[in-house]
């Protein structure tokens, strides 16, 4: 009866981790013919098929900008002495610095297609110095790129590529844009492919930042990184508003303050580079200064803003129209002139040999005077 009884149960402890593990695994297998399996009750959003994409997405802006974004890949070649370069060939520097086989130096950035005729505008520290500049299009087209110009003061410069069937974004209107407005930046950060971000624009003509000699930043936290240089910033509609440029970071990643060159002055250079070249700008030679209470108590001018002029160039395109140590210069075409920055901008975008009409306040009287600007000269930076 004992044998029995310890046969009986282990013969139900087998069947109990049978039914177990096809419970389990094969739980179907225990349903009687026409007994529904149970479910779970899920709920799930229809699938979206408009072709703006859900409320408040920037689908439609991405997809039309995207396209005339391209990545930068740059290499250069060692310079002749250093580690890598010919020295390397010598048989005493291999000894003290070892085989070092080394490689061109390579570069990373980001470039926008603005015409059909194949010219990108990037920024100048993207390319320069580069023996052989690489565009990657969007659709997985390469090509090699030429320089048609840089400009340092400005950190642009213009590429041309041969190829047909280009993409090319639309140029938006840099001037009209407002703090709070919704943007997008498009470029290849760290070499991980073309990405978007968005953000908003936080703030307007940012300067005296040291990055530039003409700044004139449209400011915006929208998360710009290494790579993304020379990239794409766009509105809400994907219409081009700047050229990505710089980030303020204490690690070297995005801190949530990126600078971007509007695209008016992008505009103005790619179109004096093709044109001429060159960039040309104004020059009427005086030396200004921010205006302070101490200076207006200097040379007792009554004006609240506006730039003031400490010193005139002799037989200068300023001098020659009259204006003199004291003037303050509170207008340039039309626009008002409130810091040295915007000045040395207002000037710079004049055309030589072109009268252009000054908004000027000597003492307590106001003045209309039209200056014609000179070519401002080149940097001795630049001449070296």
């Amino acid at each position: 009866m004992k044998r029995y009884w310890l046969l009986f149960s282990q013969t139900v402890t087998v069947l109990l981790a049978i039914w177990f593990i096809v419970a389990t695994l094969k739980p179907g297998w225990l349903l009687s013919p026409g007994q529904a399996a149970p479910t779970v009750a899920l709920f799930q959003a229809p699938m979206d098929r408009s072709a703006g994409g859900p409320p408040g997405s920037f689908r439609l802006a991405a997809q039309k900008a995207s396209a005339a974004v391209v990545s930068i890949n740059t290499s250069k070649a060692p310079k002749r002495g250093q580690p890598g370069g010919a020295l390397n060939n010598d048989p005493w520097f291999r000894f003290f610095f070892g085989d070092t086989d080394s490689e061109p130096q390579v570069g990373l950035g980001s470039g926008v297609i603005v015409s059909e005729s194949g010219y990108i505008l990037t920024n100048n520290h993207v390319i320069e110095g580069a023996d052989e500049i690489d565009v990657i299009l969007n659709d997985s087209r390469h090509t090699r790129a030429r320089v048609i110009g840089s400009d340092p003061d400005s950190d642009l410069a213009v590429l041309k590529i041969e190829l047909d069937k280009l993409p090319v974004i639309v140029l938006g209107n840099s001037d009209s844009v407002q703090v709070g407005d919704p943007v997008l930046a498009i470029g290849n950060p760290f070499g991980v492919g073309q990405t978007v971000t968005s953000g908003i624009v936080s703030a307007l003509g940012r300067n005296q930042l040291g990055i530039n000699t003409f700044e004139n930043f449209i400011q915006t936290d929208a998360a710009i990184n290494p790579g993304n240089s020379g990239g794409a910033l766009v509105d809400a509609s994907g219409n081009l508003l700047g050229i990505n440029t710089a980030i303020y970071s204490r690690s070297g990643g995005n801190m949530g303050i990126g600078f971007a060159i509007p695209v008016t002055t992008a505009q103005q250079v790619l179109e004096s580079i093709v044109r001429d070249g060159q960039v040309t700008r104004g020059w009427i030679g005086v030396e200004p200064s921010d205006l302070t209470a101490e200076l207006a108590e200097t040379f007792g001018v009554k004006a609240d803003e506006g730039v003031i002029i400490t010193g005139v160039l002799q037989n200068g395109p300023a001098a020659q129209a009259g204006i003199r140590p004291g003037d303050v210069i509170t207008r340039v075409g039309g626009q008002p002139v409130r810091n040295v920055s915007e000045l040395l901008t207002r000037v710079a975008a004049l055309k030589p040999g072109q009268a252009a009409p000054f908004a000027v306040q000597r003492q307590n009287q106001a003045l209309d005077i039209n200056i014609t600007p000179g070519v401002r000269p080149t940097p001795r930076r630049m001449q070296e």
